[in-house]
C-alpha cells in the first residue's frame, strides 16, 4: 500500500489506546501518517506520549441532541477537509456512522467502517432502543453506501445479518475476526498453580448490564463458595446507557460477591493470575477479553452469543452457557473448579487457537489489506 495520510476515529480514547495500538503502530511504521480523534478522555495523553496526533473531539457519547449532532458533523467535515486524509477508518457504529457521512461530504477518497458488534441499539429491549433502532439501520444503510466504502465486522452472524438487512452489499463487507491480541505479551504464566489458594473466577469487562455483570454475580451468589473468588476487572461506564451504578456496584461487593478491581492497566499480569475467565455477554462483535485469556492459556466460559461462540469451541478450550443464565454459569464454573485437569486441557487449546487465529499480526495485515483493496 502507498504511502497515506490515514485517520482513526473511536468513540473513546480508550478504545484507541487498548484495541488499535498495534494497527496504529504498523501503520506508523510503515511511514503512513496518521492522525488518531476521539472525545476527550484520560488516554489522549497516552496516546501523545508514544508520539501519535490524538485530537479530542467535541463529541458526547450519549447524545441524541440534534444540534449538538450537527454541529459534530460539521466539526468533522472541516476537520477532515482540512486534514485532507487518503483514509479514515471509523470504530463502533456513532464513530463509524459519522466518520462515513463527513468523509462524503468532504471528498475523502476511501472510507473503512468497522463495526465492532451491534451494540445498545441492537441488543437492548428497552423503548429508546427500539425507537433507535430503524434510524440507525436505515443511517448506517446511507453512510455505507459508496464505491470507496467498505464495512469491516468481526463475526460470521454479523456478516449475515448486514447482508440480510441489506445494510452493505457482499463485496463490500470482510469479516476480520477481532482486533487481534499479542500472543507474546498475553502469554501463559510462569509462576505455576498457586498452592492453596482460592481459585480465580475473572471477568474482565466494562461493568455494562449486556456483558452479564448482573449473572456473575448472581452465579457467585448462587454457588457461595469459599474457595473460589470472583472478580471483575472493568470500570464503570457512565456514558453506555447500559451501565451498572455505583451504588449497584459498591452492594454486590459490600456483599462478598465480588471483588471489583476497576480499570487494571496491566491485564496480562492480571488475567495470568486467574484460573477461569468468564465473558456472560449478550452479545459481541469479537471479545477482545476472551482473547487475551486465550492467548495466557485460560479455559473460558462465554454465552452462546455472536462473538462469544466464534472464540469458544464448548468442550475444547471453555464451556458455552445460554445468554442471562445464572445458574447455567454457575454450574459451568462449579465443573471447571472442580476439574484442574479439564481446566489445563482448555487452556492449552485456547492458547493454540490464539497463536493461529487471533494474533495481532494477522489482523493487522488483513485490516491493511483492505485499505489497499479499495484505493486500487
Amino acid at each position: 500500500m502507498q504511502k497515506s495520510k490515514i485517520i482513526l476515529f473511536a468513540n473513546t480514547d480508550w478504545y484507541l489506546f487498548n484495541f488499535r495500538l498495534s494497527l496504529a503502530e504498523e501503520l506508523r511504521k510503515s511511514g503512513h501518517e496518521l492522525l488518531l480523534i476521539s472525545p476527550p478522555g484520560t488516554h489522549g495523553e497516552k496516546l501523545r506520549s508514544l508520539g501519535y496526533r490524538w485530537k479530542a473531539l467535541p463529541m458526547n457519547r450519549r447524545s441524541l441532541n440534534p444540534i449538538r449532532e450537527i454541529a459534530l458533523l460539521i466539526y468533522l467535515v472541516r476537520l477532515f477537509r482540512a486534514e485532507a486524509p487518503d483514509v479514515v477508518h471509523g470504530f463502533t457504529i456513532k464513530a463509524a456512522v459519522y466518520a462515513a457521512f463527513a468523509s462524503k461530504v468532504s471528498g475523502v477518497p476511501v472510507v473503512v467502517n468497522s463495526v465492532n458488534g451491534f451494540g445498545f441499539v441492537f441488543i437492548s429491549n428497552r423503548l429508546k432502543a427500539r425507537l433507535l433502532r430503524p434510524i440507525v439501520r436505515t443511517a448506517m444503510r446511507i453512510a455505507f453506501s459508496g464505491p470507496r466504502s467498505r464495512v469491516i465486522v468481526q463475526n460470521p452472524t454479523d456478516r449475515k445479518e448486514f447482508l440480510a438487512e441489506r445494510i452493505v452489499s457482499a463485496e463490500k463487507i470482510h469479516l476480520i475476526p477481532g482486533s487481534g491480541v499479542d500472543c507474546q505479551k498475553f502469554s501463559p504464566s510462569q509462576d505455576g498453580a498457586r498452592t492453596g489458594a482460592r481459585l480465580r473466577i475473572l471477568l474482565p469487562a466494562r461493568l455494562l448490564w449486556d456483558k452479564g455483570i448482573g449473572e456473575f454475580v448472581e452465579a457467585s451468589r448462587i454457588l457461595g463458595r469459599n474457595d473460589l473468588q470472583f472478580q471483575i476487572a472493568g470500570q464503570i461506564d457512565d456514558g453506555n446507557p447500559a451501565a451498572v451504578s455505583r451504588q449497584q456496584a459498591e452492594a454486590w461487593q459490600n456483599a462478598g460477591y465480588v471483588e471489583l478491581l476497576g480499570h487494571v492497566d496491566d491485564m496480562a499480569s492480571l488475567i495470568g493470575a486467574a484460573d477461569i475467565v468468564v465473558l456472560p455477554s449478550y452479545r459481541e462483535g469479537l471479545p477482545k477479553s476472551l482473547l487475551e485469556a486465550s492467548a495466557c492459556g485460560k479455559p473460558l466460559i462465554a454465552t452462546d452469543v455472536p462473538g462469544c461462540r466464534d472464540v469458544v469451541r464448548d468442550g475444547v478450550n471453555g464451556l458455552i452457557v445460554r445468554v442471562k443464565d445464572s445458574q447455567g454459569l454457575a454450574d459451568a464454573i462449579n465443573r471447571l473448579a472442580d476439574e484442574p485437569g479439564m481446566r489445563a486441557t482448555m487452556g492449552a487449546a485456547a492458547r493454540k487457537r490464539a497463536i493461529e487465529e487471533f494474533d495481532k499480526e494477522i489482523i493487522v495485515r488483513q485490516t491493511i489489506e483492505v485499505y489497499g483493496d479499495i484505493r486500487h
